[in-house]
Formats: structure tokens, C-alpha cells, sequence
């Protein structure tokens, strides 16, 4: 394994930067070159590389976004697209690829790995939505983001005696919503893994201003079905409180990574490049029950995210099971 080629895909998150780092350091500690490739597949694709030593990756670990850029790229989605990045990494001579990203991103590498390429895949997304890690990189810095938010919005939503809605990210898991929901003191926590009763919810936000409650924070993950600015209007209509949307959109991908995320972002980092060196076969790598893990790579996409359960048991959320 002399020389590996290292790319950020799909939306980017806090800590791809410290992972960049630890795959530059740590390659070039096992006398590899390290190459950058620069917005994701695309740049695989148009042959962006850049040679990455130490100094290149200086001051970056407390730097949220990433320093090789992302962009998504529809091309690599066809199989022509797909043939050009195989064909662009063996006239660079790469060796193996450590791709970091959401499913999107693993998927892509995967589709790298059946046609000879080794790939390292790392989850950087802070949706927090692949089955086969626990966290995510990103995830934790998201969800301080989404609490530091709570705290100011709690602060006005007092003054004025009123319901807020809160959307956060997540796609279609709601991890960031359950999450930050329950460090954050939320009234209620609405997930796309589970229906809601809109009358008990009413209910509930009527009942609190009754024995003197002065706000509501309701934190609402996007991917539940309804429209936002339709649940604001049903909720006002209903209790006959003023209730207000705020949507937090790109404000949770930014920002400097906590320490869970910078810490769980260079251990994945160095990982990648000990199977690498060890000439592994491809592999996603994460963390389980605090350990990092490395799981054949088509497998590890084929396991299920699972919804936690029991933390959604824990506040009794107006859930009604699917």
C-alpha cells in the first residue's frame, strides 16, 4: 500500500476535518503518500487530486465543514460515471481510498469496492442514520448546536407565553429530534419513525399552560410527514395559543466538532489506515458500545438503523407505534 486517496462525499459535517487529518497523518506515519481528492466523487471523477502532507492538514481539527470540499454528484451515479472513477484511480496509481461520508457516500463506495477498488468507508453525516455504528461523525456537535438553540429559544418563548415548534435535520431518522429532545427539556419530540396524536399533543400543551407552564418547545425532526408551517397552524387553531416556527436548517452542519465527534473522527481516521496497510479487504468503520468497529462494507449497509426505543419510552412521547 504506497499511496491512498482520501475524499469528503455528500453533506458535511463537523469532524470530517479531524478524520482528513488522522488519514494524512497516520498514512504518511506508515510511509504512504496521501492524496486529497477534492469534492467527493465528482473530483474522483474530473481527477481533482492534491498530494497532503502534514503541514496541509495543520489547524484543521477544531474546524467544522471540510477542507476538501463536498459536492454531490449524479454523475457517479450511473455506471459510466462509476467506470471513469475506477479508471481515474488507477492511472493515479491509488492504492485504496478512505471515503467519508453519510450512506450516499458508502453506498458509492461499495459500488468502488465490487469492481476491485479496496475502500475504507467512515460515517461522517450527523443524521446519526447508519444501522451498523452507533454515532455518527457530527451527530453529537448537531445536537449541542440544536440544544444551545433550545436554551435561547426557551429564553423568548417565555417572555411572549407561547408554543414553539422547533424542525431540526435528520432526513428520515430522528435521532437528532430524540436526542437533543431529551437533554434539551422539550415538551414533545415528533420522529418519522412514529406517528403522532395531534389531539393529545393539544392537549398537552393546554394542559401545561393551565397549571402555569409559560412555553411549549416542541422539536420536530423533517422527516415527519406533515408540513411544519401546517403543524404551527393546527396547533394555534387548536389551543388558541400563539405558536411560532423556527427552522434551523444548515445551522445544525456548522461549527467547530465537539470533543466525542474530533475524538471519534481520529480513532475512525486511524483505522482506516491500519486495514489499509494491512491490506484488509473494505470495510466501514464505527463505533459500538464505545469500541471502534470495522464491518465488511456491503454488509455494514445492509444493516437496519433501529429506532431507540426505550429513550422514547423514557418521556412517554405522544407516539402511536407504526
Amino acid at each position: 500500500m504506497r499511496r491512498i486517496g482520501i475524499l469528503t462525499s455528500g453533506g458535511d459535517s463537523p469532524g470530517m476535518n479531524a478524520a482528513v487529518r488522522a488519514v494524512v497523518r497516520c498514512g504518511i506515519e506508515r510511509g504512504m503518500e496521501v492524496y486529497g481528492i477534492q469534492r467527493g466523487y465528482e473530483g474522483l471523477i474530473e481527477g481533482a487530486f492534491l498530494p497532503m502532507s502534514r503541514r496541509s492538514v495543520g489547524d484543521i481539527l477544531q474546524r467544522g465543514g471540510t477542507v476538501l470540499k463536498t459536492a454531490r454528484c449524479p454523475e457517479f451515479e450511473t455506471e459510466r460515471g462509476i467506470k471513469k472513477a475506477v479508471s481515474m484511480i488507477e492511472t493515479l496509481g491509488i492504492d485504496g481510498l478512505v471515503c467519508i461520508g453519510g450512506g450516499g457516500t458508502l453506498k458509492g463506495a461499495d459500488e468502488l469496492s465490487m469492481r476491485g477498488v479496496k475502500v475504507m468507508g467512515i460515517p461522517g453525516t450527523i443524521d446519526n442514520d447508519l444501522g451498523y455504528t452507533d454515532f455518527t461523525i457530527g451527530f453529537d456537535t448537531a445536537v449541542t448546536t440544536v440544544l444551545e438553540a433550545i436554551g435561547k429559544i426557551r429564553d423568548t418563548s417565555s417572555s411572549h407565553e407561547r408554543t414553539t415548534v422547533i424542525e431540526v435535520m435528520g432526513r428520515h431518522c430522528g435521532d437528532i429530534a430524540l436526542y437533543a429532545g431529551l437533554a434539551g427539556g422539550a415538551e414533545e419530540v415528533l420522529v418519522p419513525e412514529r406517528e403522532f396524536d395531534i389531539n393529545l399533543l393539544s392537549r398537552k400543551i393546554l394542559l401545561s399552560a393551565n397549571v402555569g407552564k409559560l412555553h411549549s418547545i416542541i422539536i420536530k425532526a423533517e422527516g415527519v410527514e406533515i408540513e411544519s408551517g401546517k403543524l404551527v397552524e393546527i396547533i394555534q387553531e387548536r389551543t388558541g395559543r400563539e405558536t411560532k416556527l423556527v427552522v434551523l436548517s444548515y445551522l445544525q452542519r456548522g461549527g467547530s466538532p465537539t470533543m466525542k465527534d474530533r475524538i471519534l473522527a481520529t480513532m475512525c481516521g486511524a483505522k482506516a489506515v491500519e486495514l489499509l496497510a494491512e491490506e484488509s479487504q473494505s470495510k466501514a468503520i464505527g463505533t459500538v458500545n464505545d469500541e471502534i468497529v470495522a464491518y465488511d462494507l456491503a454488509e455494514a449497509l445492509e444493516q437496519e438503523n433501529v429506532f431507540n426505543e426505550e429513550m422514547s419510552d423514557e418521556r412517554k412521547f405522544v407516539y402511536v407505534k407504526k
